[in-house]
Parts: structure tokens; C-alpha cells; sequence
């Protein structure tokens, strides 16, 4: 739900999953193939992770991080883990690279300027859940616009704040 100013996305967990799924739709209504799929962790995990099930393919993860102050809502330096974590072989062929955000774009065209560097990769196509107004990238595949660049609070960042002992009270252990 988008707040009144424009500045605030609330997302539900339904709602996540069904924008996860209309990705996946768009996907496959473009007609491309593809061999692998390569998400950035942390966002991109969970998207990722559906479309490598809903495609049948390989899953590669590359950690990648630049949200670190103020509680994550104030963008830093660009960390890009130097290994791809895959179960057998190399990042190869035609890859289709998730996140969750097009944010300002950094991070997606950082990471796509050094997959193109590498001569394994026949072909590059990024997905995302939302590309913000803001993004200086633009990602071959998205589910939402957002014109006004809110800041979105994704259902699982709840789990940012919350330790073993919170759960502990949470179940009464």
C-alpha cells in the first residue's frame, strides 16, 4: 500500500508473492531462454529463488551490499563479493541476474558491468520486482514503476530488528 505522500510502500507478504509471480509471468512472456539465474543477496535471494523453481534453473547467489546506516536507509559504498556461490560450474550462457530493486541504480549496473567483463556470459538480462524513478538503471524486466521513489518496506524486515530473544517471547519459550 503506498502512503498518501508518496513516500512510504508497504508490502505484505501476499502481496510480495504475487509481484514475485507477476515477474515470473513477464519473464516468460518475452520468449527468452535462459541457462542460469544469478541473484544478489540479500533482496534478490528470495525472488531468485522462486524463479530458479518456477524456470527449472540453476540458482547462483552473489552478496553484494551498500545499505548500512540508519537502520539500512542510507546508502554507502558499494561492496561486490569477489566469488559467485553456485553449486557446479561456472556462471555461464545466457543469465538472467535478480534483485528485488532497481533502487538508484548503482548496485544493478555495477553488477552488470562486471558480468559483461566476464567472456563466459553469452547474454545478460536483469529482473527486478520494482524499478523506483530515481534508478539510473533501467532493468530489462520489472513488475512496478514507482515514479515518486518511496522508500518500501518489504515484509521480511521485520526480522532486521528481531534477535533469538524476541522470538523467545514471541513464543513464550
Amino acid at each position: 500500500m503506498l502512503t498518501d505522500d508518496g513516500k512510504h510502500l508497504y508490502v505484505s507478504w501476499d502481496e510480495y508473492h504475487m509481484l514475485t509471480e507477476r515477474l515470473a509471468l513477464k519473464i516468460h512472456a518475452s520468449g527468452w531462454q535462459f541457462d542460469q539465474i544469478l541473484c544478489l543477496a540479500r533482496g534478490g535471494m528470495r525472488p531468485g529463488d522462486v524463479l530458479s523453481r518456477v524456470f527449472d534453473k540453476p540458482l547462483a547467489i552473489m552478496s553484494t551490499s551498500s545499505y548500512r546506516a540508519d537502520a539500512g536507509t542510507i546508502q554507502g559504498r558499494l561492496d561486490m563479493a569477489k566469488y559467485i556461490t553456485m553449486p557446479k560450474g561456472e556462471l555461464a550462457g545466457r543469465v538472467l541476474l535478480v534483485d528485488d530493486l532497481a533502487d538508484t541504480g548503482i548496485t544493478l549496473k555495477a553488477v552488470v558491468e562486471r558480468l559483461r567483463g566476464m567472456p563466459s556470459i553469452t547474454e545478460l538480462r536483469s529482473a527486478v520486482i520494482w524499478t523506483k524513478g530515481v534508478s539510473t538503471y533501467q532493468p530489462d524486466y520489472h513488475v512496478e514503476l514507482l515514479p515518486t521513489s518511496p522508500w518500501i518496506h518489504q515484509p521480511f524486515e521485520g526480522y532486521d530488528e528481531l534477535r533469538p530473544e524476541g522470538l523467545a517471547k514471541k513464543f513464550a519459550i
